[in-house]
């Protein structure tokens, strides 16, 4: 429990520490100031780095407060719904390339549904895996004219 109230606040830490190392890596503008594209990331940044290190004192305050909603979080099927939309996010970016994009969003979008809906209402996740890969196709290749692999 203790490791779920530290680990996000030291997550964000760590992502925002890594956005403000980043945003010192940018080009410098051409015209005008040098250093104006710096000054939002940075900004943003910092804000971030400092709501965090409030958030992480926060947490470390009630460290042996037992938090329901994180033990209800734990004990729930939401864990398992996070794991299995992590797997079949990382399958579908390695199919991706390999089949194109209509066939592995209808293979992922039919998957994650069948999941979340069972097999009772298979022909709402079929017609909605379909009809939604198929809407997209269209509206990028077709209207946009964006080509997907």
């Amino acid at each position: 429990m203790k490791i779920v109230k530290i680990g996000m606040p030291v997550l964000m830490i760590l992502i925002s520490a890594a956005f403000l190392i980043g945003s010192f890596m940018l080009p410098k503008a051409n015209l005008g100031n040098p250093n104006g594209p710096l000054y939002f990331p940075m900004g943003l940044s910092i804000f971030m780095l400092i709501l965090s290190i409030i958030y992480l004192f926060k947490e470390l305050k009630t460290i042996n407060e037992v938090n329901e909603n994180i033990q209800a979080l734990l004990n729930s099927k939401a864990m398992k719904l996070i794991g299995v939309s992590i797997v079949l996010g990382v399958v579908y970016s390695l199919i991706f390339e390999i089949v194109g994009f209509l066939i592995s969003t209808i293979v992922f979008l039919g998957l994650l549904l069948f999941y979340l809906n069972g097999r009772k209402k298979w022909i709402i996740n079929i017609v909605v895996a379909v009809g939604f890969s198929f809407i997209t196709w269209y509206g990028f290749s077709q209207l946009l004219g964006v080509s997907l692999p």
